[in-house]
Protein backbone atom coordinates (compact mmCIF):
# COMPACT_ATOMS: atom_id res chain seq x y z
CA UNK A 1 0.00 0.00 0.00
CA UNK A 2 1.33 3.39 -1.02
CA UNK A 3 2.40 5.87 1.65
CA UNK A 4 1.40 8.81 -0.58
CA UNK A 5 -1.47 10.18 -2.59
CA UNK A 6 0.18 10.89 -5.92
CA UNK A 7 -1.45 13.41 -8.25
CA UNK A 8 -0.04 13.62 -11.77
CA UNK A 9 -0.98 16.24 -14.35
CA UNK A 10 -3.69 18.15 -12.47
CA UNK A 11 -5.24 20.84 -14.65
CA UNK A 12 -8.48 21.60 -12.81
CA UNK A 13 -9.39 25.34 -12.89
CA UNK A 14 -6.17 27.35 -12.39
CA UNK A 15 -3.84 24.36 -11.86
CA UNK A 16 -1.25 24.11 -14.62
CA UNK A 17 -0.39 20.43 -15.07
CA UNK A 18 1.06 20.01 -11.56
CA UNK A 19 2.40 16.84 -9.92
CA UNK A 20 2.34 16.40 -6.12
CA UNK A 21 2.88 13.68 -3.53
CA UNK A 22 0.85 14.07 -0.34
CA UNK A 23 1.77 11.81 2.61
CA UNK A 24 -0.99 9.58 3.93
CA UNK A 25 -1.95 9.35 7.62
CA UNK A 26 -0.50 12.78 8.35
CA UNK A 27 -2.05 16.20 8.75
CA UNK A 28 -1.20 18.08 5.57
CA UNK A 29 -1.74 21.78 4.99
CA UNK A 30 -1.92 23.18 1.47
CA UNK A 31 -0.75 26.80 1.50
CA UNK A 32 -0.16 29.48 -1.09
CA UNK A 33 -1.16 32.92 -2.19
CA UNK A 34 -4.70 33.78 -3.23
CA UNK A 35 -5.54 32.19 -6.58
CA UNK A 36 -2.70 29.66 -6.49
CA UNK A 37 -5.04 26.64 -6.68
CA UNK A 38 -5.19 25.39 -3.09
CA UNK A 39 -8.93 24.66 -3.18
CA UNK A 40 -8.72 23.43 -6.77
CA UNK A 41 -6.19 20.82 -5.68
CA UNK A 42 -7.85 19.80 -2.41
CA UNK A 43 -11.54 19.86 -3.31
CA UNK A 44 -11.96 20.04 -7.09
CA UNK A 45 -9.28 17.42 -7.84
CA UNK A 46 -8.49 15.08 -4.91
CA UNK A 47 -11.84 15.15 -3.10
CA UNK A 48 -13.87 15.03 -6.33
CA UNK A 49 -11.98 11.97 -7.60
CA UNK A 50 -12.21 10.18 -4.24
CA UNK A 51 -15.93 10.84 -4.04
CA UNK A 52 -16.43 9.76 -7.68
CA UNK A 53 -14.60 6.47 -7.05
CA UNK A 54 -16.66 5.90 -3.92
CA UNK A 55 -19.90 6.48 -5.84
CA UNK A 56 -18.75 4.01 -8.52
CA UNK A 57 -18.71 1.31 -5.84
CA UNK A 58 -22.50 1.67 -5.42
CA UNK A 59 -24.83 -0.63 -7.27
CA UNK A 60 -26.31 0.62 -10.54
CA UNK A 61 -29.66 0.88 -8.77
CA UNK A 62 -28.27 3.16 -6.04
CA UNK A 63 -26.29 5.27 -8.52
CA UNK A 64 -29.43 6.22 -10.43
CA UNK A 65 -30.57 8.22 -7.39
CA UNK A 66 -27.21 9.90 -6.81
CA UNK A 67 -26.41 10.96 -10.36
CA UNK A 68 -23.10 10.86 -12.16
CA UNK A 69 -19.99 12.79 -11.24
CA UNK A 70 -17.51 14.12 -13.76
CA UNK A 71 -13.89 13.04 -13.63
CA UNK A 72 -11.55 15.91 -12.68
CA UNK A 73 -9.07 17.11 -15.30
CA UNK A 74 -6.08 15.08 -14.12
CA UNK A 75 -3.87 12.44 -15.75
CA UNK A 76 -3.61 10.12 -12.75
CA UNK A 77 -4.30 9.91 -9.01
CA UNK A 78 -2.81 6.94 -7.14
CA UNK A 79 -3.14 5.89 -3.50
CA UNK A 80 -6.51 7.55 -2.98
CA UNK A 81 -8.88 6.17 -0.32
CA UNK A 82 -12.60 6.99 0.05
CA UNK A 83 -12.94 10.64 1.07
CA UNK A 84 -15.07 12.81 3.33
CA UNK A 85 -15.06 16.60 3.35
CA UNK A 86 -15.86 18.65 6.42
CA UNK A 87 -17.48 22.04 5.98
CA UNK A 88 -17.02 24.68 8.65
CA UNK A 89 -19.46 27.55 8.95
CA UNK A 90 -20.75 29.93 11.58
CA UNK A 91 -24.21 29.31 13.01
CA UNK A 92 -24.78 32.78 14.41
CA UNK A 93 -23.16 36.19 14.45
CA UNK A 94 -20.28 35.20 16.75
CA UNK A 95 -17.11 34.19 14.86
CA UNK A 96 -16.14 31.99 17.84
CA UNK A 97 -19.13 29.70 17.27
CA UNK A 98 -18.59 27.31 14.37
CA UNK A 99 -20.08 23.99 13.34
CA UNK A 100 -18.35 21.20 11.44
CA UNK A 101 -20.60 19.33 9.01
CA UNK A 102 -19.87 16.06 7.22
Amino acid sequence: MSQFIEVTGAREHNLKNIDVQIPKNKLTVITGISGSGKSSLAFDTIHAEGQRRYMESFSAYARQFVGSMERPDVDKIDGLSPVVAIEQKTTNKSPRSTVGKV
